[in-house]
């Protein structure tokens, strides 16, 4: 069975975003902070991330602080299991990529506790890598 995808997308109105993925897809709204919000859009985890609206802001990829790390707030991702995210990070190591995050464990102890790592492919575009030791904590709230 497929494993599912994480897509994040950056937004300039984080209320209007929830009304709509929430109240018109019907999605379950997951984690949440003052900057982004997680959905669960049909089993795949798709996260709003808020970017000021600037030309500074358009014109660049903008990035939102996430357990202390700055997370370009445009990327996609596949969530993996923890032991094909373990080898991966080490088959990325073993070809010297450079990460803009380092693999490492997100909110530690938390709910929500999450492997991953971020990389931009040749053409510029930003990818995570996750992993959840339970795959329960994908849309986990508490």
């Amino acid at each position: 069975m497929p494993r599912p995808f994480h897509v994040a997308f950056p937004v300039r109105d984080l209320s209007a975003t929830r009304v709509f993925y929430e109240a018109v897809l019907g999605c379950a709204v997951g984690r949440t902070d003052s900057r982004w919000i997680d959905f669960n859009l049909f089993g795949h985890q798709v996260t709003a991330h808020l970017v000021d609206d600037t030309p500074e802001a358009r014109a660049t990829n903008a990035t939102n602080l996430v357990d202390g790390k700055a997370v370009p707030t445009q990327h996609w991702s596949v969530i993996l299991e923890m032991n094909e995210w373990e080898a991966l990070a080490d088959r990325l190591r073993s070809h010297g990529v450079e990460f803009i995050i380092e693999p490492y464990i997100r909110f530690k102890g938390e709910v929500g506790e999450q492997a991953t790592m971020f990389l931009l492919d040749p053409s510029g575009n930003a990818l995570e890598f996750k992993a959840f030791a339970d795959d329960a904590a994908i849309f986990a709230t508490s």
